[in-house]
């Protein structure tokens, strides 16, 4: 297990064998044609709607209601695609209750918007069904473009460039593609294999090659792309866990939440995965979250979030710390680690009340212990393998514009660009725009 050690507290197993099925079973099954009929006729399709000015990636979002509204599915996704090329996935995992529905009239006059992301999962999935891909490449430029990172941003950048008609190359350490939507999201959120098939789906495009095992500083350097790329884009993503800066972190089976997600998410035989029988989770993000509720789903009896600052300041939504509490989760706030107790093994964790006043988060003299025979870290992650030479700006690569970085020739986009937050939506976007921007550069240089 992921810098873990078998001890007495940590089995495989916990459960009955259909209880995993039914625990990572899909928590919000697509809709049905009837069913998505009835949800979009609740839309104003307002002509100012608030809803595409929340979406980072700007969909029509009235648009593509009407579009299923009006039995045409295939067109809505079509809509969709034009802006967000993963919007199957960002349907499955973007906070839309804290973007485009939080500013749904219907929610503002009647405390229930229109489903728009369960919409946009009926009209992605039907398309995706077919097994079309909806756009065609434009006449070949001769220009390539490196894209490092085939994440969220990485992928979307790869497409529009693609689609413009120019050769792009993706290199990415892991054997397969997809960043965070393959190795980083909570597996009942995407089951049954779908970040793989929508990076297959959006490769159809053509003019894609995906080359795995690479990495800034593993097999390639920014000087020798530069040299071998008409461009270079950089979505090499967040790969450094913070400390807790807590004496007893280095013990065994204190691990990153990160690396517990991505082990679960390939692990097609979820019995085989060892949890312990008391979790405990720092942090108050969505990674925090995803590793809590499937550590209760794995068959852990105590799963405890412990989070430095209020409920209000946690970046988490709502709705997940809902779901988290709903599956068995404890959330603790105002608290932080000071110390990781354990004999060969984390045993116990012992906590500091905080207050957060004008001068900063301080610790209180009155502590407490929580039993944990697992701890996870998710108290976020930080730039790792950036190549010198780029400014950084906030621990992240400075940008401006739509991701030019202080390098010529250079452009960023996602969680290791500055500015914007790190979300799957936001990543497409800024993937997109990049591509965009590099597009007309090269069509400018090119005459």
């Amino acid at each position: 297990m992921t810098n873990s050690q078998l001890t007495p507290g940590i089995a495989a197993g916990r459960l009955a064998a259909g209880d995993y099925a039914r625990n990572f079973a899909d928590i919000a099954p697509r809709l049905d044609a009837h069913e998505a009929r009835v949800a979009a006729d609740r839309c104003y399709f307002c002509h100012d709607a608030p809803c595409m000015t929340a979406c980072p990636t700007s969909i029509d979002i009235p648009l593509f209601i009407r579009q299923i509204a009006t039995g045409t599915p295939e067109a809505a996704a079509r809509t969709i695609f034009s802006q967000n090329i993963l919007g199957g996935m960002c349907a499955r995992v973007c906070p839309t209750e804290q973007l485009c529905e939080e500013v749904c009239v219907r929610e503002v006059a009647e405390g229930k918007p229109v489903e728009i992301g369960r919409l946009q999962r009926y009209a992605t999935d039907t398309l995706m069904a077919t097994g079309v891909h909806p756009f065609v490449r434009a006449k070949a430029t001769g220009k390539t473009v490196a894209v490092v990172g085939a994440g969220p941003a990485g992928l979307s950048a790869a497409h529009r460039l693609a689609m413009k008609g120019h050769d792009v190359v993706i290199h990415d350490p892991r054997p397969k593609a997809g960043g965070l939507n393959e190795y980083g999201i909570a597996s009942y959120k995407t089951p049954g294999g779908f970040a793989g098939a929508e990076v297959e789906w959006l490769l159809k495009i053509g003019g894609i090659r995906v080359e795995h095992g690479k990495s800034l500083g593993a097999g390639l350097t920014l000087d020798g792309l530069r040299a071998d790329f008409d461009a270079v884009v950089l979505a090499i993503g967040l790969a450094g866990v913070n400390a807790l800066r807590a004496e007893g972190e280095d013990l065994p089976n204190v691990l990153s939440a990160v690396d517990f997600i991505a082990e679960l998410r390939q692990q097609d035989d979820k019995s085989k995965l060892p949890v312990g029988r008391n979790v405990v989770v720092i942090g108050g993000g969505m990674t925090a979250i995803d590793a809590a509720v499937q550590s209760k789903l794995l068959g852990a009896e105590n799963v405890t979030i412990v989070y430095r600052r209020g409920q209000d300041r946690m970046s988490a939504s709502l709705h997940e710390q809902e779901h988290a509490t709903s599956v068995g989760v404890r959330i603790l706030h105002h608290a932080a680690p000071v110390r990781v107790i354990g004999d060969g093994a984390a045993r116990e964790v012992e906590f500091a009340y905080t207050e957060d006043g004008p001068k900063g988060l301080t610790l209180k003299g009155e502590t407490f212990r929580l039993k944990a025979d697992q701890v996870m870290k998710a108290i976020g992650q930080t730039l790792s393998g950036a190549p010198e030479g780029l400014t950084l700006e906030g621990g992240k690569i400075a940008v401006t514009g739509a991701g030019r970085t202080s390098v010529a020739g250079v452009w960023a986009a996602g969680d290791c660009a500055s500015g914007g937050e790190d979300l799957t939506v936001t990543a497409v976007a800024e993937g997109r725009d990049a591509a965009e921007d590099i597009h007309a550069s090269l069509m400018e240089a090119a005459g």
